[in-house]
């Protein structure tokens, strides 16, 4: 499942209009996991989840830097998320299945942002990137 060079040119934009906004956007997609999937909030006990709190929009921030590395670095995915796959699987132990769930919920995130960037092929090819950013942080995981 490579990204054909019109994919990975998609991404690289959509992300660059990400940068100046991966606070509110990451804050926001974390937003919809915690409330469309209750059970992801057990990873964050310590956290105030509520909305607009310093901490989602702090983790939120986290969260779409390193998928923007992993854009950066998109023919080395796996390579820029070494650290983040290690961290989560044998410390963090996430459940690999909120990988999927928090992409989907990014996308709807950035649906909402960007309405007039977000054409179809665009949706495809940030879903099969997202796709691959989660495989690559559960490689460890097997």
């Amino acid at each position: 499942m490579t990204l054909t060079q019109a994919e990975k040119a998609a991404v690289a934009t959509i992300w660059g209009k990400v940068g100046p906004q991966a606070d509110v956007i990451g804050a926001e997609s974390l937003e919809r996991l915690f409330s469309s999937f209750p059970p992801t909030k057990t990873y964050f006990p310590h956290f105030d989840l509520s909305h607009g709190s310093a901490q989602l929009y702090s983790h939120g921030s986290k969260v779409l830097s390193a998928i923007g590395e992993a854009a950066k670095n998109i023919d080395n995915i796996t390579g820029a998320l070494a650290t983040l796959s290690e961290l989560h699987a044998y410390i963090l132990r996430v459940d690999p299945v909120n990988f999927k769930l928090l992409s989907h919920c990014i996308l709807c995130s950035l649906a909402a942002h960007f309405p007039n960037d977000f054409t179809p092929e665009v949706h495809a090819a940030l879903d099969k990137f997202l796709s691959q950013t989660a495989s690559v942080l559960t490689e460890k995981y097997r």
